[in-house]
C-alpha cells in the first residue's frame, strides 16, 4: 500500500469519495430494477409501478435543495456519510415479510433511498470543485466526467446484479446482501472522510438555498426537461414494454439495461476528448445547445418506426443505443457547467439546486413514464421525450458563453 501513501491527500480523498459513490450507484441501481421487476411479476400496472418511485424522486427534489445548504454549514463528509447509512435503512426497511411489503411501506422505504441517493450525489459532485485548482478547468472537467462516466457504468452494473440477484435469491435475499456490503463501505468512509470538506467559511443563511446566479438558474431549468425526457420512457415504460411485448426474463430485461447504462457512462467518461480536446478549450453553453438538438432528433425517429411497425425492434434497440450515447454528452456538458459555474465557498449550495431541477426531472419523467405508457402506449413516450428535449435546447440558448477567466486546456 506504499504507493496509495505516496498520492497527495487531494488524490487520496478523490478516491475515497469516487468509491463511496460507486458503492452507493450500485445498490442503487440494482433496487430500482428490483423493485420494478419483482412488482410487475405481482401484477402491478405500469402507472402503479411509477407511483412506487414517486417518494423517492420527490424527496430528491427536497434533498438537494436543503442538501446543498446542509452541507455547507457541516460539511460534505457529514452529508454523503449521513446518506450512505439512509441508504443502508432502506434497504433495511425491505426485509420485513412479503406480506407487509405494500404501496405505503415500499413508497416510504422508496423516500428513504431517494433523500440518501442524493445526499450522496450532491456531497460527491461538490467535493470534486473542491480538490482541484480553480484555474485547471481541464482538469476539473476530466474528474467530473470520470467521476460521472463510472457511476452511470455502475449504475447499468446495477441493473443487471437487481436483476440476477431476484432471479438467483429471491427479493430479501437479494436486499439483504446488498444492505451487508454497503455497511461495510459505510464504516470506512466514517474512519477515511476529510472531517471538514466542503464546509464554508462563511454559514449560509437558509435563504441561500435559492440559486442567485442566472447561469446556474438557466442551466438548472434545461436540466430538468434533459432528465425528463430520458426517464418519461426508460423509467417504467422501457423494461415493462420489452417483458411485456417482448417475452425477455428478468436477466433479459436487467442485463440489456445494465450494458446500455454501462456505455452511457463509459461515454460520459470520455465527453472531454469528445467535445473539447480537439480545440484545446473546455466546453460552454454553446456546446450545450448544439448536443441536445442532434439529441433531440433520436427519440423522434424511433417513435415513427414504433408507430409504423417499420422494423420496430431493430430501431428500438439501435436507436436506443444511439440515445445513450448522445445523452451521456448532454449529461457530461451539463456536469461540468454546474460545477465550472458554482463558486468555491459553499459550492453544495449551487450544486444542491442544480441537482434539486434534477431530481424534479427524474420526478416529472417518472410519472409520465407510467401513465402515458398506460393510457397510450410507448410511441407517445417517446414524443413527450423529443419534446422535453427541444425544450432543453430553447432554453440553452441562454447559457453563457466561456466565462471571463482563461479556461484552462484539457489535458
Amino acid at each position: 500500500m506504499s504507493w496509495l501513501e505516496q498520492l497527495s491527500p487531494e488524490i487520496r480523498q478523490y478516491m475515497v469519495v469516487t468509491g463511496n459513490y460507486w458503492a452507493f450507484t450500485l445498490t442503487d441501481g440494482a433496487l430500482r430494477m428490483l423493485v420494478v421487476l419483482y412488482f410487475h411479476d405481482l401484477g402491478y400496472t405500469p402507472l402503479a409501478i411509477a407511483m412506487l418511485f414517486i417518494f423517492y424522486e420527490l424527496f430528491g427534489v427536497i434533498t438537494n435543495l436543503v442538501g446543498g445548504w446542509i452541507g455547507a454549514r457541516l460539511g460534505l463528509n457529514k452529508t454523503m456519510n449521513v446518506g450512505l447509512f439512509m441508504q443502508i435503512m432502506a434497504l433495511a426497511m425491505l426485509l420485513v415479510p412479503a406480506s407487509l411489503l405494500t404501496v405505503p411501506w415500499v413508497m416510504a422505504a422508496q423516500a428513504l433511498s431517494g433523500i440518501a441517493k442524493d445526499l450522496n450525489k450532491m456531497s460527491a459532485k461538490s467535493s470534486i470543485k473542491l480538490l482541484v485548482p480553480s484555474e485547471a478547468q481541464g482538469q476539473l472537467y476530466k474528474w467530473v466526467a470520470i467521476l460521472t462516466g463510472s457511476k452511470n457504468a455502475l449504475k447499468g452494473a446495477g441493473f443487471f446484479l437487481g436483476g440476477a440477484l431476484l432471479s438467483l435469491f429471491g427479493f430479501q435475499g437479494a436486499v439483504l446482501g446488498m444492505a451487508v456490503a454497503l455497511t461495510f463501505v459505510w464504516l470506512s468512509s466514517v474512519l477515511t472522510l476529510k472531517k471538514d470538506l466542503g464546509k464554508a467559511k462563511n454559514k449560509p443563511k437558509f435563504t441561500e438555498i435559492f440559486s442567485k446566479s442566472r447561469a446556474i438558474n438557466i442551466l438548472s431549468a434545461a436540466r430538468m426537461f434533459l432528465f425528463g425526457s430520458r426517464d418519461v420512457w426508460f423509467v417504467v415504460a422501457l423494461p415493462v414494454y420489452f417483458a411485456s411485448e417482448y417475452g425477455w426474463n428478468h436477466w433479459t430485461v436487467g442485463g440489456f439495461l445494465a450494458l446500455w447504462i454501462i456505455g452511457y457512462g463509459f461515454v460520459q467518461g470520455v465527453a472531454p476528448s469528445i467535445t473539447g480536446k480537439a480545440s484545446g478549450r473546455v466546453p460552454d453553453g454553446r456546446h450545450a445547445l448544439s448536443w441536445a438538438l442532434i439529441l433531440g432528433a433520436v427519440p423522434v425517429f424511433i417513435a415513427l418506426a414504433v408507430t409504423l411497425q417499420w422494423h420496430s425492434q431493430e430501431v428500438l434497440i439501435g436507436g436506443l443505443l444511439i440515445f445513450g450515447a448522445l445523452f451521456a454528452v448532454n449529461s457530461a456538458l451539463h456536469s461540468y457547467l454546474i460545477v465550472s459555474y458554482a463558486g468555491e465557498d459553499g459550492v453544495s449550495l449551487h450544486v444542491g439546486f442544480y441537482y434539486m431541477a434534477n431530481a424534479m426531472g427524474r420526478l416529472i419523467g417518472t410519472v409520465l413514464s407510467g401513465w402515458l405508457y398506460q393510457d397510450y402506449g410507448l410511441p407517445m413516450c417517446l414524443w413527450v421525450s423529443a419534446g422535453f428535449i427541444f425544450l432543453t435546447a430553447l432554453i440553452s440558448v441562454n447559457l453563457p458563453g466561456h466565462q471571463s477567466r482563461t479556461p484552462g486546456r484539457v489535458e
